[in-house]
């Protein structure tokens, strides 16, 4: 995990606000985030390490957990727009900013939208991201969810909240619905983000969010960006801001995923950029070769409901323990971990397929079982973390192993010829948003 920002504290009225800053560009940012967040847990995944880590190298960012969620205090359910707004301006005055850019999310954007016409003279501008003016359907406002789907999400929340059984919202957001990897590595950001209890009440605000009568109002320089296939809201709802937001522009992207990070992330970040600061980057993409092991802990979430949480935490530090001395033995690389599984990074793929053995028998003594995936290619470097298609590739190759399997694409298999490893021909397959087919083969455990 590339390093991550200080979490500093500051008190609003009467709870405890989280915030971070990196960057030392000439303006400062701040990212309004969505549904639920974890300012901490966010940095463990390489996609948005990655993206928060291009906003900070034209900008001073910025990020936070609003009240209720993350790492800001979890003991108030006051989640109204005008209380957000409050608990803005006191990270902003706590940092000695004076005025600065917005940029919201999804539900962070009627909170932006509110916070610009609000405070004009203390936004120089504003960027709106797969978001609305209003949440809700009604005859004068087609786009939004109406009742029969608003109570489905929030019974979904009461009987799924914080597994991979959450789908609803989940899966949208996280295209996780095919790949149980993603699914669990959300369900672990859900639960480190807010409650059961949080989230039901932020869904109800959200509910009754309606800011379109003070669009007009919105005075600042605006930029409205949205991917048409965005699963979770709709792009009708981006057409309506920018027809009623005075002056904004609107970028219409292609791509199906509602968080801005995932997919092409760099069409939106270049849009962001060249609005902010006039300019496009040209990109030169560090990449590396790369062997990518992912390996997880095989039904962890009925685990944890079996063994309560205080157990399944000290077997998760257990884990922790055994999987990162088996990491320096090898001279393996902890890319990430999302709670109850690691991305690691290695130069060889032997040695890999070495490692995952090696963690297997690790933590066979705890009854856990793993699920590995192993993929050699090139990947992008952002700091210190990995991306790019050859670590989705690896994902998807362990999402197809079965508890206790260590699965390899057919590279890593044919460049470890002459190891002494040996495989098993588990077939072609069609490995979701990867072109072409991919020929997998199990390893076989002496």
């Amino acid at each position: 995990m590339a390093d991550m920002p200080e979490t500093r504290y500051v008190k609003s009225d009467d709870v405890y606000v989280a915030y971070q800053v990196l960057g030392e560009g000439p303006f400062d940012l701040l990212f309004v985030p969505g549904f639920v967040s974890n300012i901490e847990a966010g940095w463990r995944n390489p996609e948005q390490s990655a993206f928060f880590r291009r906003l900070s190298s034209f900008c001073r960012l910025i990020l936070f957990d609003k009240r209720g969620t993350g790492m800001s205090d979890r003991g108030t359910h006051d989640f109204t727009l005008e209380q957000r707004m409050h608990d803005v301006q006191a990270i902003l005055d706590a940092i000695g900013c004076n005025q600065a850019a917005l940029f919201g999310v999804s539900e962070g954007g009627p909170m932006s939208l509110l916070y610009a016409a609000t405070h004009p003279q203390r936004t120089s501008a504003l960027v709106i991201y797969g978001s609305y003016a209003k949440r809700s359907k009604t005859a004068d406002y087609p786009y939004g969810w109406d009742d029969r789907q608003w109570e489905h999400v929030l019974e979904d929340i009461d009987k799924n909240w914080g597994t991979a059984k959450f789908t609803s919202v989940g899966a949208s957001v996280g295209n996780s619905n095919d790949d149980p990897h993603r699914a669990e590595r959300l369900a672990a950001y859900y639960r480190a983000s807010a409650s059961p209890g949080a989230a039901a009440a932020i869904m109800r605000m959200n509910r009754e969010i309606d800011v379109r009568d003070i669009l007009a109002a919105t005075r600042v320089p605006t930029l409205v960006v949205h991917r048409t296939g965005d699963p979770l809201i709709e792009v009708a709802h981006s057409r309506y801001l920018a027809q009623h937001i005075p002056s904004a522009k609107l970028v219409e992207l292609a791509g199906q995923q509602h968080m801005p990070w995932l997919g092409e992330r760099d069409t939106v970040l270049d849009a962001v950029e060249q609005f902010f600061t006039g300019a496009h980057r040209a990109h030169e993409l560090e990449r590396v070769l790369a062997t990518v092991l992912f390996a997880d802990i095989v039904g962890s979430t009925q685990q944890v409901a079996a063994m309560g949480d205080d157990r399944w935490r000290e077997m998760l530090n257990e884990f922790y323990r055994r999987v990162r001395d088996v990491l320096q033995h090898y001279r393996g690389r902890e890319v990430s971990t999302a709670g109850d599984g690691f991305l690691v990074a290695f130069d060889g793929p032997a040695r890999a397929i070495r490692t995952a053995k090696a963690i297997n028998d690790a933590v066979n003594s705890l009854g856990l079982k793993l699920r590995c995936g192993i993929h050699t290619g090139e990947c992008e470097l952002v700091g210190e973390d990995l991306a790019g298609i050859a670590v989705h590739i690896g994902a998807r190759v362990a999402g197809l192993a079965a508890p206790g399997e260590i699965l390899v694409s057919q590279t890593v298999r044919d460049l470890v010829a002459g190891s002494g490893l040996t495989f098993e021909d588990r077939g072609a397959h069609r490995l979701k948003g990867v072109p072409d087919e991919w020929r997998l083969f199990r390893v076989v455990l002496s």
